[in-house]
């Protein structure tokens, strides 16, 4: 992995599991803490994973 998409990868893995988290607690929270837990960190995974292959590595040197 490069280093300049790990920066940009893993901020938005964070925020995606907060906000999943959070969303999961307002309206289900009759859901076991350990399942939503486990919604979340899917959430986080897929969406680092969308982020890793849609933001392009060499995005600058295209533009030029």
């Amino acid at each position: 992995m490069k280093p300049k998409r790990i920066t940009l990868v893993i901020p938005i893995m964070i925020i995606v599991m907060a906000v999943a988290i959070w969303m999961l607690n307002e309206e289900f929270s009759e859901i076991q803490l350990g399942i939503r837990l486990i919604i979340a960190i899917g959430a986080a995974l897929f969406s680092g994973v969308i982020s890793y292959f849609l933001f392009p590595e060499n995005e600058g040197k295209k533009r030029s």
